[in-house]
């Protein structure tokens, strides 16, 4: 992932509704009606905006099956996929668990058993211990996350996995660990013959119309498990409510009652914070949370939250460096009005919230439309120094009514428009990703500099740019909303000849 961001540097779709869960019937039903009231959803969605703002990216909340409410953050949309980073690994589960109700694996098999070729000729008992249960829960044995060992070794991250020590007797110590994940990708793929990708399509993203998932690879072929599916706020939301409902969908046992059960409860103990929604316990690559629910989530605010008592479930898509404020918002607003039985309709309320669903949007900059400096300015290209993004120049088209930045990147251009006030789609070039689409807005926040903002709508990701003129030169400053790394900063220098 931090390939993908440092080549987001330049960049430039409505509310809309969506179908309900497909294993219910069609028909609209009001928040109240499903025990919960308008008023406490608008205040949700208020205190999201005003304490994090730019953050939420989507939410869909179910009720008794029934979406209770639905909302997308312009240039976010129902139809855009959203990278979930390590939601990817509740998936994962679900398919070890179909997995094993076939007979292709047991969770109690030992890792060593299916790769005797690349398991090192004298295995410590500590990793000819390790079995699929311990992948699962994250009690490999490691000290820490193995993830960047295994990626060592390039020619078989299997391989680069099994060669690194086991300080711990598996099953005993907790550390979250992607790579555990990708060996479960990796197992099931030898068991199988098939990506879990592949498995899972007639499996599960079929049965509950999920359309359209992707799956990053490894150099080997291998789905990442760990990190790297993309699908819609929709199917996020209907792996919850197939959790919820114990496995079954529309008649038929998907996954094992019994699979569900003992996925989401705690397994092992990963701290003592009553007040930390990560020291709850953990499934098998499910959290446990606190008001004893359970929840899949993944980096930047990728949620899958159940409520088993209360019959709900929340999906959401975000780009937040805090995670558990955002959680904190849907213990404050969005339980505590969880109701057992309809509550009294409120026809204003219901009217406002409404409202507010339908003009949801990310902002955009505001500014100086035009400056001074603009008659200066030629739409010749700027070469830019060497950097890390491989873009070799750039270029402006700064008319008032149809602002544009072009620039080359990897043998490729692309013009990207950006509104004024407003957003506007384009496409953006991201090895090895391909074409990215973008909404981009810009605004003069002086006479010599031009502000670019970038939404990068299937990522948690935007990026601001600050591009300063000065005769023949451009300064660009760089900074993200979110990032593994550093977020604030990067520059970038180029001379117009």
């Amino acid at each position: 992932m931090k390939n993908i961001l440092s080549l987001l540097l330049f960049s430039s779709l409505l509310f809309a509704g969506c179908q309900a869960p497909e294993q219910k019937t069609e028909g609209e039903a009001t928040p109240e009606s499903l025990g919960i009231s308008s008023q406490a959803i608008l205040n949700f969605i208020e205190a999201a905006e005003k304490e994090r703002k730019d953050e939420l990216h989507s939410f869909m909340l179910l009720r008794h099956g029934k979406i209770a409410a639905q909302g997308w953050w312009n240039p976010y949309n129902p139809e855009s996929p959203h990278m979930l980073f390590s939601l990817s690994k509740s998936f994962t589960s679900t398919a070890i668990g179909m997995a094993q109700a076939e007979g292709l694996l047991n969770i109690n098999d030992k890792v060593t058993s299916f790769f005797p070729d690349e398991t090192p000729k004298d295995p410590s008992k500590n990793l000819q211990a390790m079995r699929i249960r311990d992948l699962l829960t994250m009690n490999t044995g490691h000290n820490d996350d193995a993830t960047g060992g295994m990626q060592q070794d390039t020619a078989s991250w299997v391989k680069g996995f099994l060669s690194l020590p086991v300080e711990h007797k598996p099953g005993t110590h907790f550390v979250y660990n992607s790579a555990a994940t990708y060996m479960l990708s990796a197992i099931l793929q030898k068991t199988s013959g098939k990506t879990l990708l592949e498995y899972l399509t007639p499996r599960l993203f079929e049965p509950l119309g999920i359309e359209h998932p992707t799956w990053d690879s490894s150099p080997q072929g291998i789905n990442i498990g760990g990190w790297g599916l993309k699908i819609r706020t929709k199917d996020i939301a209907q792996l919850g409510q197939l959790y919820l409902q114990k496995g079954m969908w529309q008649g038929k046992q998907l996954i094992p009652e019994a699979w569900v059960e003992e996925a989401t409860k705690k397994q092992t103990s990963n701290g003592s914070n009553p007040d930390s929604d990560w020291e709850q316990g953990y499934g098998y690559q499910f959290w446990r949370c606190r008001h004893d629910l359970f929840r899949g989530d993944g980096a930047f605010g990728q949620y899958c939250i159940v409520f088993p008592k209360q019959d709900a479930v929340l999906a959401i898509t975000s780009g937040t460096k805090d995670m558990g404020a955002i959680m904190n918002l849907v213990w404050d607003h969005l339980l505590p009005a969880l109701s057992e039985k309809p509550v009294a309709e409120n026809k204003d309320a219901f009217a406002a919230l409404q409202t507010k669903l339908k003009s949801l949007s990310l902002s955009a900059i505001k500014g100086d439309a035009t400056s001074p400096k603009m008659a200066t300015l030629s739409s010749e290209p700027y070469t830019l120094e060497s950097n890390q993004d491989g873009i070799t120049s750039l270029a402006f088209q700064l008319k008032a009514d149809d602002p544009s930045l072009t620039f080359t990147t990897k043998g490729k251009t692309f013009n990207i428009p950006f509104g004024n006030g407003a957003l506007k789609n384009g496409t953006y070039y991201a090895p090895p990703s391909g074409d990215t689409p973008v909404a981009s807005s810009g605004a003069w926040i002086s006479p010599d500099t031009l502000r670019v903002r970038t939404y990068f709508y299937e990522t948690p990701f935007y990026v601001t740019n600050d591009i300063a003129f000065d005769k023949n030169n451009v300064t660009i400053v760089r900074s993200s909303n979110v990032n593994f790394g550093p977020t604030n900063k990067v520059e970038f220098k180029g001379t117009r000849k």
